[in-house]
């Protein structure tokens, strides 16, 4: 895609002229046991998308922590528009113009998009809150932001992710900013709310505003940065690269001290299929997809290609059991699979990597061992009591066996990085034997170089046999994957095809074309036989 149409920001000579809006020098920051920041150094214009690039664990997420006031430094000096200043807490970040919008966003699901956009200061006189000015107010920020037909009586737990991250924008908005920092905005948004985000960006720095752009998505990087910083172990590895100059292997040869082939592992020979391990037939959930059939045999990666809101993660979602289809069947090794239970999915040999691993996989606040075994917890039972002894030697076997870091099976799984946590969700269904693996956004958050790790290691997973069935709103992923993929739209399969007779052209071609929407449920079928379809955010 053509990078985003907006005016070029300052030559350096302007900005070395007008000097920075925003320096970092020599940031220092340390927790027991880890120095997060080394010295950090960083630098924003106004009016610039600068990109702040790392590995999942090189600091970018204490750096902009520290920015936003919500921790407290070591060492090092901030200086805002010349002035050295101390950011004690969010509200006073805020008050010098300084707005972050996380990844996981910060609202509250069960309040309006009004309330949300003025919670911490709202309008009021005399005690009372002046809630037709907030409305008012929070239309115009929603209207400037490209999206007037966001009601702002809407509950955000309503709205989609897109919508969502827009609701954040107008609250950094309804603020006096000057520079918003974005931790991987487009993680959760298809190619044309993506682009409708780069149109968003363009708008903002075109007035002057400066964005602070954190992706582990190089090919966003050209379309929309200015200029790039990269993090390696704490420090500073380059300052001030041209984000459309700079050569992609300089950049990845930055971020993780190697560099790192932009190569999906290769496919197997095609050989004679086995018996397939697993079936929709006629799957469907009325309103979300289907009716879908499909096989997927052992060794196969079968890819499920679509934008957000067709039925992928649904689908994947009623074959294990966590849906309850309305129509249609799962069928595991020629026998029905029990529709909408989890239990009968796991005793039939199918595991599930959620897109949210956060909040859908993992035990934050336990041990990697214990996440990695808690699916197979009676495995270690003796008369009642849980060996713990042979329940950390077979985890440390199976994170050791997807080379998972730090080798320490009694670390807290909060303190791993994206891709190490992918890892420990993967080593549960392995230690429990898992013959169908599901797979939702599997490298969603995960950084460059262990991208690369993931990739191989799904590969090899096929190849022992293990059938994986693979949702990705990254396309290339997808047909770099896969060996077969389907390709939906509006719930429905309207094409399928071997990965390597596709590209991505075609794909989005199918994807964006016109057609009809999901099937309804069979004539007969009621409300009561199945759970109301549940909110994107709040799955279970």
């Amino acid at each position: 895609m053509a990078p985003a149409h907006r005016p070029a920001p300052p030559p350096p000579a302007a900005h070395e002229a007008t000097g920075p809006l925003l320096t970092m020098s020599g940031i220092t920051k340390s927790y027991p046991g880890v120095r997060a920041l080394d010295g950090v150094d960083l630098d924003v214009a106004a009016g610039e998308v600068h990109c702040l690039l790392g590995q999942n664990g090189a600091g970018k997420s204490t750096l902009i922590k520290v920015l936003a006031g919500a921790h407290q430094p070591d060492g090092g000096e901030i200086r805002w528009r010349g002035e050295t200043v101390s950011l004690k807490s969010p509200i006073a970040a805020m008050r010098l113009g300084i707005a972050t919008i996380y990844q996981e966003l910060d609202l509250v699901e069960h309040m309006s998009v009004a309330e949300n956009v003025f919670l911490g200061h709202e309008r009021a006189t005399g005690g009372f809150l002046r809630t037709g000015e907030a409305r008012d107010r929070t239309a115009e920020l929603l209207a400037r932001l490209g999206h007037p037909e966001i009601d702002p009586g809407t509950l955000v737990g309503r709205l989609s992710a897109a919508g969502q991250q827009i609701a954040s924008m107008a609250r950094a908005l309804s603020h006096d900013v000057r520079l918003i920092v974005m931790d991987e905005p487009s993680a959760a948004l298809d190619p044309d709310e993506v682009d409708n985000l780069f149109r968003i960006v363009a708008a903002l720095t075109a007035s002057g505003v400066a964005v602070v752009y954190i992706s582990h998505r190089l090919e966003e990087i050209r379309r929309i940065g200015d200029r790039v910083t990269v993090l390696k172990d704490g420090r500073t590895a380059a300052r001030g690269l041209d984000a459309h100059t700079t050569p992609t292997r300089d950049i990845v040869a930055l971020m993780t001290g190697r560099d790192v082939e932009y190569v999906f592992p290769g496919r197997r020979a095609a050989t004679d299929r086995a018996a397939p391990v697993l079936s929709a037939e006629g799957l469907a959930r009325e309103g979300e997809f289907g009716p879908v059939d499909f096989q997927l045999h052992p060794g196969e990666i079968l890819g499920l290609a679509g934008l957000v809101g067709s039925g992928r993660s649904e689908i994947l979602e009623t074959v294990f059991g966590a849906r309850r289809p309305t129509a249609g069947r799962v069928v595991v090794d020629g026998r029905p699979l029990r529709p909408g239970s989890v239990t009968a999915a796991v005793r039939a040999g199918l595991g599930l990597a959620p897109e949210e691993r956060k909040s859908q996989a993992l035990l934050l606040l336990e041990s990697v061992s214990r996440n990695v075994s808690v699916s197979s917890l009676p495995r270690f039972a003796r008369a009642g009591w849980l060996d713990r002894r042979a329940e950390r030697a077979a985890a440390r076997a199976a994170t050791r066996d997807l080379s998972l870091r730090p080798d320490d099976p009694e670390r807290p799984v909060r303190t791993l990085s994206g891709g190490n946590q992918q890892k420990a969700v993967l080593a549960r269904w392995l230690l429990r034997g898992c013959r169908v693996l599901l797979l939702d956004e599997p490298t969603r958050g995960v950084d460059v170089g262990a991208r690369a790790e993931l990739y191989a290691l799904i590969r090899r997973l096929a190849d022992d046999g293990v059938a994986v069935l693979l949702v990705s709103s990254e396309v290339p992923e997808v047909l770099g994957l896969a060996d077969r993929v389907l390709v939906l739209r509006e719930g429905r399969v309207v094409h399928e095809d071997a990965a390597a007779a596709l590209d991505e052209h075609r794909v989005l071609d199918l994807v964006m074309s016109e057609g009809p929407g999901p099937t309804p449920a069979p004539a007969g079928t009621t409300p009561e036989e199945t759970p109301a379809p549940t909110p994107r955010g709040d799955r279970p």
